[in-house]
């Protein structure tokens, strides 16, 4: 007797922790490119920003562009310090934890450390952003 192969099931990939990690790193290249709208290709055009520097939150394309547009003045080079991934379904993620920002502000360069979730969905195979939260950390590490 042959063997039937079974078409009626799907294999479903699941992101290791590793892949989702590596997105900030794509986040942060985008960053380094000074085009605010690199940065903005990265978030779905609903997506919410809570930005590091910015009381104002950004709900949309143009207001996330115009965050960045004034973050990048600033030449930001963003460092994971620590990471915590969870894997909540083949086609959703979180990255959440701590990086440091060297911006060059004020003649001089200088250090702001910040706590940070992405929270990520994959849409026709590609990661996006759909919430980003950012904020400087209140105690001094």
């Amino acid at each position: 007797m042959s063997e039937l192969l079974d078409t009626t099931r799907t294999i479903t990939y699941w992101p290791a922790v590793g892949e989702i990690a590596a997105l900030y790193g794509e986040w942060n290249a985008a960053l380094a490119t000074g085009d605010p709208h690199k940065v903005a290709d990265r978030y779905t055009p609903d997506a919410v920003l809570l930005p590091t520097l910015s009381n104002e939150v950004r709900t949309d394309r143009a207001g996330i562009v115009d965050y960045f547009a004034r973050f990048q003045e600033l030449r930001p080079l963003g460092v994971v310090l620590k990471s915590y991934v969870r894997v909540l379904r083949s086609t959703e993620a979180i990255d959440s934890g701590i990086c440091r920002f060297t911006l060059k502000r004020n003649g001089g360069t200088e250090h702001v450390d910040a706590r940070y979730t992405f929270v990520y969905e994959k849409i026709d195979g590609r990661w996006m952003i759909v919430t980003h939260h950012s904020s400087e950390l209140p105690e001094k590490a």
